[in-house]
């Protein structure tokens, strides 16, 4: 696979990722099962980056929606407003 097509297909995934998020994200927070998630599609591999809080709970975003475990395989998921001036 050459490299372009390489990136197009890891921009496929962030976008479904993210599109799935977005669904699951009315109000600028939720919660949703992994296996749900999974269901939908939903690459658990893939994000645009990482943020650590001081209290070492670990954020996976892609793009603007994030994600992170809260327990019992669900997770708690945001939408991070600050990044794009809002």
């Amino acid at each position: 696979m050459d490299s372009s097509a390489y990136v197009r297909k890891v921009n496929q995934i962030l976008k479904k990722n993210r599109r799935i998020l977005e669904k699951q994200v009315p109000q600028n927070k939720g919660k949703a099962a992994r296996e749900k998630l999974l269901e939908l599609g939903f690459n658990f591999n893939y994000f645009t980056n990482t943020l650590e809080t001081k209290d070492g709970r670990i954020y996976y975003y892609c793009y603007d929606y994030g994600y992170f475990s809260i327990e019992n395989d669900w997770y708690a998921l945001v939408k991070k407003l600050d990044w794009i001036g809002v």
